[in-house]
């Protein structure tokens, strides 16, 4: 798998991240963006739900964008395995293996797709390759997937208190209040 065919499958599976990650952050493309996706993540155990809905999409718009461009492909594919460890570990993994159930099947073809993209490198056809800052082999593909897939528990487990030390509109009072600032 080279040239034309590591393009296919990179602006396939990025392209259809970058869809997902739309829907989740506009409800654009049939979906029910951050207060739907917020909605069902809280269901699922994911907290707090719009937080963690609003990581996901921008990690899967951006993580499809750099995996179709072949850019800094193994910071892309951690990313993306990251969204489907989390997928996997709290909606799919409940409904066994087949699809047709909703289980583990396609995000199980995803990962396995991103080891591969991860392992083999982008391609010629990929701004790494361009740029001279392709990064393959088994090293980078067990990197970038355990980096992932740790990265996604550890947000799962942990989502309520990192948020709450990631109150934004408290850090805005805070640095306005420093600086003297009116709103």
């Amino acid at each position: 798998m080279d040239g034309i065919g590591k393009l296919i499958l990179r602006a396939t599976v990025g392209g259809y991240f970058v869809g997902h990650g739309v829907q989740k952050l506009t409800g654009r493309l049939g979906g029910a963006g951050l207060k739907g996706t917020g909605e069902f993540f809280e269901s699922v155990g994911l907290k707090p739900g719009r937080a963690t809905a609003l990581l996901a999409g921008a990690t899967e718009t951006g993580g499809g964008a750099l995996l179709t461009l072949g850019l800094l492909t193994p910071a892309a594919t951690s990313a993306l395995a990251g969204v489907m460890t989390n997928a996997i570990r709290h909606v799919h993994a409940k409904n066994g293996p087949w699809v047709t159930e909703g289980g583990v099947e396609h995000p199980a073809v995803v990962v396995a797709a991103l080891a591969a993209l991860a392992e083999s490198g982008p391609g010629p056809l990929s701004l790494d390759a361009k740029l001279g800052i392709e990064r393959k082999g088994l090293g980078a593909m067990a990197l970038a997937l355990g980096v992932g897939a740790a990265a996604a528990v550890y947000v799962a487990e942990r989502g309520e208190e990192l948020s709450a030390k990631l109150d934004a509109d408290a850090a805005l009072s805070r640095a306005m209040e420093y600086v003297g600032a009116t709103s």
